[in-house]
């Protein structure tokens, strides 16, 4: 797999998904603190094994990104906070790769919604479904919130 940095997959999530903010790294200083979705690219380096609430497999080193969405207290910028930090307790599906990913970076949609960014990534070819029903055990329109990059040629 290609270490590709973060601001090259954040470049081509961005084409993708119009009239969203992107940030590398580990800090969402710079995402809005108003509510929408997001799409939290993570690389993985290594083989992940998830196996949790009825969803499991093994994950093999390559791009991944999960769509979510954050309509809470601190809207977007809140929620990449955590998904952001290593040290937390392992609430959600995600929460298993954040703290396994070699590199993170997210792209925001302020009053986007999440299956608009499985939808658009999935329209692209570039994407497939590693786990069907990864963190989209409350919704009834997409396989999956969890995306994988497929590999070049």
């Amino acid at each position: 797999m290609s270490a590709e940095p973060p601001s090259a997959f954040l470049e081509t999530l961005g084409a993708l998904l119009p009239g969203s903010d992107s940030v590398a790294g580990r800090s969402p200083d710079g995402m809005p603190r108003a509510g929408g979705a997001y799409a939290l690219a993570l690389r993985l380096d290594t083989q992940v094994e998830v196996a949790l609430g009825g969803v499991a497999g093994r994950l093999q080193p390559a791009w991944y990104v999960y769509a979510g969405s954050a309509y809470g207290a601190g809207g977007i910028r809140s929620r990449l906070a955590r998904h952001f930090r290593r040290d937390k307790p392992l609430h959600w599906h995600i929460d298993r790769l954040t703290g396994a990913a070699a590199a993170l970076g997210a792209v925001a949609i302020e009053g986007g919604a999440e299956c608009d960014i499985v939808a658009a990534l999935e329209r692209s070819g570039q994407f497939d479904f590693p786990l069907p029903g990864f963190g989209s055990s409350d919704c009834r329109h997409c396989p999956s919130h969890l995306l994988r990059r497929r590999p070049e040629g």
